[in-house]
């Protein structure tokens, strides 16, 4: 076995291609990869995600959902940009997931490593009361075990879940599937408009193999130095894998 450490993705959220190019610059060796997602992409464009890209690791958060052909030809698009980790809702079902993982095998038969392939199973700002009122009668833990195992078995590579869902996960799929887990707030940080929250070192103690931390960073006094202070808690939690 080997010893396994949580990686940590910052979250920049902001329509300013300005300010994002200043975080991503603060943030180049206290972080392991950079988060872009609608805000961005939206306000800025895909040439201004690629130039921040080719400086830093990219997950690049789209959370794709539509008809199968349409996702999969939306990813292909994507494909020049190169990022390392790209999101699709695990409730688009398992043809639109088998799909998009096809795609990306196409596009990058033997060429560098391929972006891995993550389906979004439930957002952290949801609920029991959230889920029931878009007609699912199940607890977000019970949905998450449900998808989270579709989408696998449909092809994704991992799954976006909330720390509270990591050994559950875990415990019905193994150690395989990459994690990546956003909703993670520091001791004392606000919660803002998560509902289910852990700190960084809960989160790589119960097996996430990356955390996404947004505001806690971007809005910190010294983002670089809090951004260490997080890699210095994960850097404390070691576990086997």
């Amino acid at each position: 076995m080997s010893v396994h450490h949580t990686r940590l993705i910052a979250a920049l959220d902001t329509p300013s291609y300005e300010q994002a190019l200043t975080w991503a610059t603060e943030l180049e060796s206290k972080v392991d990869a950079i988060k872009l997602g609608l805000e961005f992409t939206y306000a800025c464009g895909l040439d201004a995600v690629r130039n921040l890209a080719a400086k830093q690791e990219l997950f690049l958060d789209l959370k794709l959902h539509d008809i199968p052909n349409t996702v999969a030809s939306g990813l292909k698009a994507l494909t020049p940009i190169h990022p390392s980790l790209m999101t699709i809702h695990a409730l688009g079902g398992p043809e639109m997931i088998a799909r998009s993982r096809a795609v990306l095998e196409e596009a990058f038969e033997g060429k560098t490593a391929r972006p891995r392939l993550l389906a979004v199973t439930v957002l952290t700002s949801m609920n029991e009361e959230s889920l029931s009122a878009i007609g699912i009668n199940a607890t977000p833990l019970e949905e998450v075990v449900r998808l989270g195992k579709m989408a696998i078995k449909a092809g994704a590579d991992g799954l976006v879940c909330s720390a509270h869902e990591i050994t559950a996960l875990r415990d019905a799929l193994g150690d395989g599937p990459e994690l990546v887990v956003p909703g993670i707030r520091p001791a004392g940080s606000s919660t803002d408009d998560q509902k289910r929250i852990m700190t960084p070192a809960q989160a790589a103690q119960a097996g996430a193999d990356w955390i996404v931390v947004g505001r806690p960073i971007t809005r910190a006094e010294n983002p670089a130095a809090a951004a260490q202070a997080i890699q210095d808690e994960l850097q404390a939690v070691t576990r086997c894998r």
